[in-house]
């Protein structure tokens, strides 16, 4: 009887840490994110971005995004949105972390493209006032600094602080944000 438990024991124990490997390379994740912009305003300023990952050795992983950044601008006392739709690309450097790589600390570098709109293209006010800032594509480069803690053998919670360079734009060329997210491992 002692031979069935302990047999039963190894095949459950075996199974558990073939289960916790982490970071495995081609290994696919997708990320759902939510922040908010880091300007002298705090409100109704924030960005949605959906995220694939792709692991490569030794921690490190390809990312591919899409975002959607909503902030206002405030006139007189109109709030005038401006709406930014990215597409990045990029790669995350693994910096820290334990040997199970159940925390790690990345530096991930990105190349940005999009489109923004102000006023949802609308260049003119109520008051008659004109707006000079026009819709653009822009394009750019991107940085993050994620620290990824795993749920589960699945899930993993990401805490991020994120900046874009961006050109083409009539706006704020540097754009710091903050955020949280949730990444699904294949």
């Amino acid at each position: 009887m002692k031979k069935y438990i302990y047999t039963v024991m190894l095949i459950l124990v075996g199974i558990t840490v073939a289960q916790a490997q982490r970071m495995l390379p081609k290994q696919r994740g997708l990320e759902i994110s939510t922040g908010i912009l880091s300007n002298d305003k705090i409100g109704n300023d924030y960005y949605i971005s959906a995220l694939m990952t792709v692991n490569r050795k030794n921690g490190n992983y390809q990312l591919w995004a899409l975002e959607y950044t909503h902030q206002y601008h405030e006139y007189k006392d109109l709030r005038i949105p401006q709406e930014t739709y990215c597409a990045e690309g990029g790669y995350s450097f693994f910096l820290l972390g334990d040997a199970r790589k159940n925390i790690t600390l990345n530096l991930g570098i990105t190349g940005v493209v999009g489109y923004e709109s102000i006023n949802h293209g609308d260049t003119m006010l109520y008051d008659g006032s004109k707006i000079l800032s026009e819709d653009n594509f822009i394009y750019g480069a991107g940085g993050r600094l994620t620290f990824e803690t795993y749920l589960s053998d699945r899930f993993v919670l990401v805490l991020q602080g994120r900046t874009k360079v961006l050109w083409g734009t009539d706006l704020e060329q540097f754009r710091p944000s903050a955020g949280v997210g949730l990444r699904f491992n294949f």
